[in-house]
Parts: structure tokens; C-alpha cells; sequence
């Protein structure tokens, strides 16, 4: 599958859920830097309609005891990839989704307002599987070729350290770089 990103800011021929949970971004921010997430709902679990419930405000609370801590979250991401490489998009890239929260990088605080926000889903007991690192090779390639400015792609556990693990020990960012080496 090619994808393209359009002039909204939503890639071409990619499943979309749109999340209320986004607003505009800054309107001095430049889109600087990706952030790489992982998420599983209820935790080590995957496939379920969890993950898009929530960022999308529809998570039954009452469906697993893990959920009761969800209740009244308002949370998003740009993308989630899926364990097979799946994309589904919750808000376009122009808009500013709610996945960084409180956030510092490079000395800037509020990582929202000029970053992407891609979720894996997994954990961080559980090795991500190669298709997702594909895709995600594929999708942050596209996002640098469309938003020049983007400068690094780092995890969550980096512009939120002690508060936030993912994309956790298993991530193999050596691995992300040789993929996206290949894709430019």
C-alpha cells in the first residue's frame, strides 16, 4: 500500500476513527518531532476495540477492572499501528492530538504542539513484530518528506522520563534506524 498524506493532513486509503480528543496546534508550532508510543488494552492484550474506544471517548469502563483507571480520559494519537501492520488514524497530522502529555524535549515543554504521536500497539514485556516496524518506517519517511522541519523521532520514555516507559525495553530503535535508512 502507497500512502500519500492529504492537504487535510490524513493519509490516503487509511482506515480513520476520528477522535474528538485534538484541537489546533500553536500557530507558531511547526510539526518538529515523532513520538513513538506503545499501548495494549486491558495491558498484553491485543486486537480487541479497546485502544480505539478509548480515543475515541466510547471505552465501556465496565468492561474490564483495568478500565475503571481510563474512566474520563481524554486521550489520543495520530496513528496506531496494529500488531499486523495495520494503520487507523484518530486525528490528522495538522491538528494537535492529545498523546504527549505533561512533555519536555530539547528544553521545550508541551511535546503536543509540534509533534506526531504514533502508537504501537504492545507493551513493555513483548517484542514488536516486524510488520509494525516496517510501517512505522514507511509512515515516519512520509512524515519527514512532508513535514521537512520533523528533526527526531524518539519514545514517550524520552521527553516524559519517570512518568512514562514506552515503547519500552523491547523497542529496537537500531532496527527503526536500518529500516528507515533503507526507505529514504
Amino acid at each position: 500500500m502507497r500512502l500519500e498524506i492529504d492537504s487535510s493532513g490524513w493519509l490516503e486509503n487509511v482506515r480513520r476513527e476520528p477522535s474528538p480528543n485534538h484541537d489546533m496546534r500553536p500557530n507558531d508550532a511547526r510539526i518538529e518531532l515523532i513520538v513513538v508510543h506503545a499501548i495494549s488494552l486491558p495491558p498484553g492484550q491485543y486486537g480487541g476495540p479497546w485502544i480505539e474506544r478509548l480515543f475515541c471517548n466510547d471505552l465501556d469502563c465496565a468492561a474490564h477492572p483495568y478500565f475503571s483507571d481510563l474512566d474520563g480520559l481524554a486521550v489520543s494519537a495520530h496513528l496506531l499501528i496494529r500488531r499486523d501492520g495495520r494503520l487507523i488514524q484518530f486525528v490528522p497530522f495538522t491538528a494537535r492530538a492529545w498523546h504527549a502529555g505533561q512533555s519536555v524535549y530539547g528544553g521545550r515543554e508541551a511535546c503536543n504542539d509540534f509533534s506526531i504521536g504514533i502508537e504501537l500497539e504492545g507493551d513493555d514485556d513483548t517484542p514488536f513484530n516486524p510488520a509494525q516496524y516496517r510501517r512505522l518506517a514507511v509512515v515516519c519517511a512520509l512524515l519527514q518528506k512532508h513535514y521537512p522541519h520533523i528533526g527526531d523521532i524518539v519514545g514517550h520514555s524520552d521527553i516524559a522520563p519517570g512518568r512514562k516507559t514506552d515503547p519500552g525495553p523491547h523497542f529496537d530503535w537500531s532496527h527503526l534506524r536500518q529500516l528507515l535508512n533503507g526507505a529514504q
